[in-house]
């Protein structure tokens, strides 16, 4: 796998590192799996650091914090903001983690094997195999390759990877 091409929508793989939004962006926005947890990057800071261990729900959203629809117009064809919602716990709160988009529109369908992807091993109490890099690798690699067009083969080909 090429670390510079693998993506699903705001998730990329470089430099050996998975981030959801754009990292280039001078002064942006972005977050990182790490093995950790998952680390929120802001502008010229290193933000916040949220154990993996404490996200019990998880989706995301482009374009605005609280969207009719899930997807941003403007976000769809490049450039805004997207954010993760979650719930954490100990103690119990809802988080939003905002990050920037890439310049490029993102494909429907690789927004919907991400948002997939995160939710279901969120809510199979998996959450830090988001910040395993192999098993990250095989999951997106499976996904893309297998191409899954239906709500139920995309949950069977999460739960496969879930499963390796």
């Amino acid at each position: 796998m090429s670390d510079t091409s693998m993506s699903l929508g705001p998730l990329e793989r470089r430099d050996g590192r998975w981030t959801v939004g754009d990292r280039r962006k001078p002064d942006g926005r972005w977050l990182e799996f790490g093995a950790d947890g998952l680390h929120q990057h802001t502008g010229d800071s290193d933000g916040q650091l949220i154990p993996w261990p404490r996200i019990m729900l998880v989706h995301f959203t482009l374009g605005a914090k609280n969207p009719k629809g899930t997807y941003g117009v403007r976000a769809l064809f490049g450039g805004g903001r997207g954010y993760l919602h979650m719930t954490l716990r100990h103690p119990y709160e809802d988080w939003i983690a905002p990050f920037d988009c890439h310049a490029h529109r993102y494909r429907l369908t690789e927004l919907v094997w991400f948002d997939a992807l995160l939710t279901q091993t969120v809510t199979a109490g998996e959450a830090h195999r988001l910040g395993n890099v192999d098993w990250l690798d095989r999951a997106v690699e499976g996904l893309v390759r297998q191409r899954p067009r239906t709500a139920r083969t995309i949950r069977q080909a999460v739960a496969e990877a879930l499963q390796a």
